[in-house]
């Protein structure tokens, strides 16, 4: 725990009165890591706890090294964050340019970090489009622009896998896992994180379990088999070309 991205110690998160997560201690490790629950609104609130958008009801929570309560360590945090939303309809009025280029303006990056977002994302020749304008896939990608224009060194992603279908979300994983070196992404199911993220979590009755405890009771009521004998960030990994959806004409 004492290497993880995450380290929380008896961190417990209250809502309406009651437990989202009971005081609990644990380490998110560097890499891709899926919360996943039935609650979007319990995902919710603990995905904006990790990301110190919100204060929790007690414990401590250190992101990336930094003790999240301090209010220095919080501002060195607000550089090295990028945060995704589920709900953008704020942002349907602008283009993506200048969604991402507000974004760029408030972490005090230049205008060619915009560029540079907009063209790894293949998001160029749709950057004057109205944001809510864009098809699903494109609106995700858009708003991934606008959440790692600075290059966190840690991404917490809201459901952006959601609203597309199987095709699109195979499609977007290598995307995410290029973002920054850790990305937390929540999802409904499990099965939507399994395939790709290194470790998967499973957050319900106020308890965040990893995946594989939650099936280990089951495996252990198999009967023992017979004995028998014998015995962004640094580098993009490689991936398809984005299929980009129809954009409707001016």
């Amino acid at each position: 725990m004492e290497t993880s991205a995450i380290v929380a110690r008896g961190l417990g998160v209250r809502r309406g009165g009651r437990w989202v997560l009971r005081p609990s201690s644990f380490g998110l490790p560097e890499g891709m890591v899926g919360i996943a629950g039935p609650d979007p609104s319990d995902r919710s609130d603990l995905l904006a706890t990790l990301a110190t958008l919100r204060r929790p009801h007690t414990g401590r929570l250190e992101v990336l090294g930094l003790d999240a309560r301090a209010r220095s360590a919080l501002r060195r945090l607000r550089t090295r964050i990028g945060f995704l939303p589920a709900r953008t309809r704020w942002a349907a009025g602008f283009t993506v340019h200048d969604l991402v280029s507000y974004a760029a303006y408030y972490q005090r990056r230049p205008p060619s970090s915009v560029r540079d977002v907009l063209t790894s994302l293949e998001l160029s020749d749709v950057a004057a489009w109205p944001f809510g304008d864009l098809p699903p896939d494109l609106r995700v990608r858009a708003g991934l622009a606008a959440a790692c224009v600075h290059r966190p060194l840690i991404a917490f992603l809201e459901e952006p896998l959601d609203l597309l279908g199987d095709a699109a979300r195979a499609d977007l994983v290598p995307l995410l896992s290029a973002l920054a070196p850790t990305v937390v992404v929540t999802a409904p199911e499990p099965g939507w994180l399994s395939p790709w993220c290194e470790r998967v979590h499973l957050l319900e009755r106020g308890r965040l379990v990893p995946v594989e405890e939650v099936s280990a009771p089951a495996a252990r009521e198999r009967p023992e088999p017979e004995p028998h004998h014998g015995h962004w960030h640094l580098v993009r990994r490689p991936q398809r070309m984005i299929r980009r959806a129809a954009v409707p004409g001016p």
